[in-house]
């Protein structure tokens, strides 16, 4: 368990945790100078079961809350210490409100320096403190009053129980998550190189487990970690809930900065926008309106950001709403992290959330099916079922991006009773999670914008497959259309010709005056066999202008009647088998070449070259050398 401390600038706190483990947090020489801590500090105690017990002291400096918050996040037992002769205080407030954004739910009050009040003024400090945590995690905390500083040290061992009892008490977590420690410290250690310190937020590092591809975040920098000690002892192992020391390879201290992840590869995707449920605190501050500027306070990380309500057009003082922020630059969070809002100034703690999409979009962020799917992921975050969530997904999800959003964990991901997990047929598809009814009404929109695309088009063979994805669903995954076009050509409910896609049922079809001259060339074309007119002497001979008679040999190529040679040169469908057929009849193993398409055909070289190229476009040949071997069946002369 690791113990984080609370409370105004000289209440008493790094007195207290030295109390209680010898240790004196204050590092810098600054710090015993002025008697103030500046920067976080950390002491360890053993517990009766071999446990350790970790304490984080943070600064009470109205100017040190960003150095607070980040000793504040991944605690798991706040202690909030009140001097008796002050009393509450406007960082006693603050810090309070604090953890109570976090999240924290256990902790206990600390009143100290009780030497210097008597009974009725520690009466009256429990009084003020009642009214102050009512409604807070702290509701009916037990009381210690200590003085930490006299021979004998009143109510500290009390305490110390009272710490030890929670610790033995408390569970250990699964580590089922992708491993991420947030780095609050870094330095170099003499012999041993680059060296960060941070509490793990989840995940096992195993240094006799599989290798893990660990990066340093967001920069996305792999490194190697030589050694681990974990709570203040040597360990082959880091796990989640506790404080650690990591021996890092590969990277220079210059490198790394307070805020930045040590995490498993799979765990964050960089972005520059997320969506949470923000909750400003009910006091006298500025409503929320779009691009407010924010100091933003998550994981070890001071960050600033604007904010853009998506439900409304402000958000007022007292009040939840969704909101995304906007950061000026890429950031790395995971769903259901909780962060800290200060104002503008950074003067003043403003509110507090909870992370709704750690990769949020730029567009449509407020329409309706955006604000559905971010309402489900707030549930979701409560331990709401899987089914809530995959019902707003509109695209399904895909593996990748479900365990993203659980943190890596595989708990409650079981497919629901309505869905299963779907897999396309290429190699290293993503298995998606998609519900029958969402899959069935994917296909039906592809089908719709295809149907209509014919009757706007009813002269064009089909769509190509990026094309039909731009004008049906232009931000859909990769993986899910892959795997809705195919399940579409499975059940015959699409059709592929060459490079287009269309409706079984369709045929490209003529207005009536090129249906006449359709009717026209084909003889023509067929009559001229292995040497057919040139388009503009077909233009001549139907007395129709050329460009029209082009057009309308192109929709015959597209019907599948003509095939085109090169430009302004068709062929009818019949003559290119019986071509395709010669070829195969020549070939011997070795391939065809030109002089023998030539001698064979009658034609001249350069027809007999174009004609063999064809076919290697098409397929049915391919050039090795000066020659053309069939790789293909042979085409068998139509009807």
């Amino acid at each position: 368990m690791i113990v984080g401390t609370a409370g105004h600038i000289d209440h008493g706190k790094t007195t207290l945790i030295r109390a209680l483990t010898g240790v004196d947090t204050d590092r810098l020489e600054e710090e015993k100078k002025r008697g103030i801590s500046i920067q976080l500090g950390y002491a360890y105690t053993p517990l009766p079961d071999g446990q350790i017990l970790g304490f984080i002291d943070v600064p009470g400096h109205e100017r040190l809350v960003h150095t607070m918050v980040a000793g504040a996040t991944g605690i798991d037992f706040g202690l909030l210490i009140v001097a008796v002769d002050d009393g509450v205080m406007p960082q006693t407030r603050e810090h309070l409100a604090v953890l109570q954004l976090l999240g924290l739910n256990a902790g206990a009050i600390v009143l100290s320096k009780a030497d210097r009040a008597d009974a009725a003024r520690i009466e009256t400090v429990k009084a003020q403190l009642q009214t102050l945590v009512q409604g807070s995690f702290l509701d009916n905390a037990p009381v210690f009053v200590v003085d930490a500083l006299s021979e004998d040290k009143p109510g500290l061992e009390a305490l110390r129980q009272h710490l030890h009892t929670q610790a033995m008490q408390s569970t250990t977590q699964d580590g089922q998550g992708y491993f991420r420690l947030a780095i609050d410290r870094v330095f170099t250690l003499q012999g041993h190189g680059t060296v960060v310190t941070g509490t793990v937020h989840d995940g096992v590092l195993d240094l006799d487990g599989p290798a893990m591809d660990l990066r340093l975040m967001p920069r996305g920098t792999p490194v190697r970690v030589r050694s681990i000690h974990a709570q203040n002892q040597a360990s082959r192992q880091a796990r989640a809930g506790q404080r650690c020391a990591l021996n890092l390879g590969g990277i220079d201290v210059q490198d790394i900065e307070r805020g930045d992840w040590l995490a498993d590869a799979r765990c964050f995707i960089p972005s520059t926008r997320i969506d949470v449920e923000l909750s400003l605190l009910d006091k006298d501050i500025p409503a929320l309106r779009t691009w407010s500027p924010w100091h933003v306070h998550m994981g070890a990380a001071h960050l600033t950001a604007h904010a853009v309500p998506l439900d409304g057009e402000s958000l007022q003082p007292g009040q939840t709403g969704k909101v995304q922020l906007v950061f000026d630059r890429p950031i790395c969070t995971v769903t259901g992290e909780r962060f800290i809002v200060r104002n503008a100034q950074a003067s003043e703690t403003v509110g507090g959330g909870i992370v709704l999409d750690p990769n949020a979009p730029d567009r449509k962020r407020r329409s309706t099916t955006r604000l559905a799917w971010l309402d489900a992921l707030a549930q979701w975050t409560r331990g709401g079922p899987l089914e809530g969530l995959l019902a707003h997904a509109p695209y399904g999800l895909d593996e990748a991006t479900l365990l993203r959003l659980s943190g890596g964990s595989q708990h409650g991901l079981s497919a629901p009773t309505n869905a299963r997990w779907r897999t396309g047929s290429r190699p290293q598809s993503q298995p998606i999670l998609l519900s029958d009814a969402r899959l069935e009404t994917l296909c039906q929109h592809i089908e719709s914008v295809m149907l209509q695309y014919h009757e706007r088009n009813p002269d064009e063979p089909g769509l190509s497959i990026s094309r039909l994805r731009r004008m049906a669903a232009p931000t859909m995954p990769d993986a899910i259309w892959q795997l809705l076009t195919e399940h579409l050509l499975a059940e015959q409910r699409l059709a592929r010709q060459g490079a287009w896609l269309h409706t079984p049922g369709h045929r490209v079809t003529l207005s009536p005056e090129d249906e006449t001259l359709a009717a026209a060339l084909l003889p023509l074309i067929e009559a001229g066999r292995f040497d057919p007119p040139w388009t503009r002497d077909l233009a001549k001979a139907t007395a129709y202008p050329e460009d029209q008679t082009r057009n309308v040999l192109r929709r015959l190529v597209r019907q599948g009647e003509l095939f085109q040679i090169v430009h302004d040169l068709f062929y009818h469908r019949r003559q290119i088998a019986v071509l395709a057929h010669i070829v195969k009849e020549l070939h011997s193993g070795q391939g065809v070449s030109a002089a023998q398409f030539r001698d064979a055909t009658g034609l001249g070289r350069k027809r007999a070259i174009q004609i063999l190229e064809f076919f290697d476009r098409v397929g049915y040949t391919r050039r090795v050398r000066d020659r053309h071997v069939l790789r293909g069946e042979a085409w068998t002369q139509a009807d």
